[in-house]
């Protein structure tokens, strides 16, 4: 059984799409820091995004009894191309159609230039899917984004990407998915110790 911690990176404050834009997270809020390291498991691996937000909070969240692996590309954010860095309403104004039905039947929409919910979610599960091999019986504390997370949420509740988009996945929250014979489970969204 391989359990999985996945952690979303502090908050950007942004206001704009950001997938592979390198933007530090905000990692002053030491009490919130302190309480999510107290919440995850002793003698876990941890590893993260190769996205500095990420990176930056695996650091900050891992404990004396963690081993870090390295940092993983294919835990990436969504690539939304030329859409990263814009704001919401300058998208929907530039792509009224496409950006609509990104959300609303995503899939194999693909943002301009970027990838599509489906080419993430093939990404990131065949490194979850390396990671279960590699280590089956371990605790993974993953520090990753809100659409990488909901991958695997939509994956271990066997639902669909429109249904798997209605969970929140707040910053510094915790959401546990326990692997048992290749197969997910579910056992807590958006936990905020």
């Amino acid at each position: 059984m391989t359990t999985w911690h996945w952690v979303r990176h502090g908050p950007t404050h942004e206001k704009a799409f950001v997938g592979w834009r390198d933007v530090p997270a905000d990692l002053s809020d030491k009490a919130a820091i302190a309480r999510l390291r107290a919440h995850l498991p002793a003698k876990a691996l941890v590893l993260s995004s190769d996205l500095v937000r990420a990176s930056a909070t695996a650091d900050a969240v891992q404990g004396p009894d963690h081993t870090r692996l390295p940092d993983e590309f294919d835990l990436r954010e969504f690539n939304f191309g030329i859409w990263d860095g814009m704001h919401f309403q300058d998208v929907a104004e530039r792509d009224p159609t496409l950006s609509r039905a990104y959300w609303e039947e995503p899939g194999d929409v693909c943002a301009p230039d970027g990838e599509s919910w489906n080419a993430a979610a093939a990404r990131i599960n065949r490194c979850v899917d390396t990671l279960n091999l590699a280590h089956p019986r371990a605790d993974i504390i993953a520090v990753a984004h809100i659409g990488v997370i909901l991958t695997q949420v939509q994956r271990g509740l066997g639902v669909t990407a429109y249904d798997a988009l209605a969970h929140e996945i707040d910053n510094l929250s915790c959401t546990r998915i326990v692997w048992l014979d290749g197969v997910p489970a579910v056992e807590q969204i958006n936990h905020s110790p």
